[in-house]
């Protein structure tokens, strides 16, 4: 079994997008090639294209093979398209890591994006609906996550004491982390008061504790070992572990809103396979599409004990400087989610920070975390990647 190495990782700009799905993914394979110019479109056998919404969003299916063509790619081994809504693009990264690992590839690229903004607004919500069991959740409107996570709130407010102020913590660091992202949607920071001020969404989910719908696209490049070591001067960067669990998906089966138990067998796989402990995460990437979900990751990760996320936060434990810095580039909260890109733009961060040349660097970082919901809290992914093997 072979190691596996992140050599190249770029994006295209994210936000309200004029631009096509094909157009953004161009820009994201431009930009990956770009980050690893020893890296050329001919060095690709494999592709993994994620879009959770494309059909509906941009009428065009049979992704793979278009975005091959449009990248000048030729795969030889692997060309296929992958979808788990949020979870699509770490769902891909998975796929060809197991892939280069197997020896059924070399070098594969994951490529994810959304065109989610159409000219009318309300169809963005409303394909939404089909993000869960649509006859069921669906159509009592539970495939719009806001009342979903305020349930969710509530619920950790009351058994843990959690506030509305320690969620707000969350976007206001998530916010100041994005600050030097060039490819995020928001690119401003926000105080304390203007979060707790802004208008309710869903109580107690205000504005700033929800992500915003976002059209862009992500690409990374996965090698073999052996073949990275010719394709990089940079610092290699190793998927050590990965971990994937689905207990539910209707709302009737959730058997615990605020301890998510397929994150937790997701996590514990993840970090068996890696060898390492909470304790050894240096920097995490977790899936903070309202502030809520970051804190509740913060404990179903193992990062404090099952009811302490708010003080987590509040202690800035999960800051700079703090016990593990948690979306370091902003976070869905700040960069954005479309849905096929964002775990890719996760592994992005991850790769960054671990070869010592992100944006805001943790110094030191060694080894990282991604993780990703999807669904109605129902599917989580685990990612670890490492400078090191052991």
């Amino acid at each position: 079994m072979r190691n596996v190495c992140v050599i190249a990782g770029g994006q295209s700009q994210w936000g309200v997008r004029r631009a096509t799905l094909r157009d953004m993914f161009q820009e994201a394979g431009k930009a990956c090639f770009e980050d690893n110019p020893a890296v050329t479109n001919k060095d690709i056998d494999g592709l993994i294209v994620g879009s959770a919404y494309t059909e509906r969003c941009s009428f065009q299916t049979h992704l793979a093979p278009l975005v091959a063509e449009h990248l000048g790619i030729k795969p030889k081994n692997l060309c296929l398209r992958v979808e788990l809504l949020c979870a699509t693009g770490s769902s891909g990264i998975m796929l060809a890591y197991a892939m280069i690992k197997a020896g059924e590839a070399d070098v594969v690229m994951v490529i994810g994006g959304e065109k989610l903004y159409t000219p009318q607004r309300w169809e963005v919500n409303y394909s939404e609906l089909a993000s869960v069991d649509h006859d069921w959740d669906g159509a009592m409107g539970l495939g719009l996550p806001p009342p979903v996570f305020a349930a969710v709130a509530k619920q950790h407010m009351k058994l843990y004491g959690t506030t509305e102020e320690q969620l707000a913590m969350v976007s206001v660091k998530n916010r100041r982390n994005g600050l030097n992202n060039p490819k995020g949607q928001f690119r401003e920071e926000i105080a304390l008061e203007t979060a707790m001020s802004a208008r309710p969404i869903v109580r107690p989910m205000k504005l700033f504790d929800c992500c915003p719908v976002t059209d862009g696209a992500a690409a990374i490049i996965l090698a073999a070992e052996d073949r990275a070591k010719h394709l990089t001067d940079k610092p290699l960067v190793y998927i050590r572990g990965t971990g994937q669990a689905s207990m539910h998906n209707m709302s009737a089966n959730f058997s615990n809103w605020t301890t998510w138990e397929s994150l937790k067998v997701a996590a514990q796989q993840a970090y068996a396979k890696a060898r390492v402990t909470p304790r050894d995460i240096d920097v995490a990437q977790t899936h903070d599409c309202f502030t809520i979900s970051e804190i509740i990751e913060y404990e179903d990760l193992g990062f404090c004990r099952k009811g302490e996320g708010g003080y987590f936060i509040q202690e800035g434990k999960s800051d700079f400087g703090g016990q593990v810095p948690v979306n370091t580039d902003g976070g869905l909260l700040s960069c954005g989610h479309p849905f096929g890109a964002t775990g890719i733009r996760q592994g992005i961060e991850i790769m960054r920070q671990l070869r010592g040349d992100a944006a805001r660097q943790v110094e030191g970082a060694r080894i990282g975390l991604t993780h990703n919901l999807s669904g109605f809290i129902a599917a989580h992914t685990v990612v670890i990647y490492g400078r090191d093997l052991e």
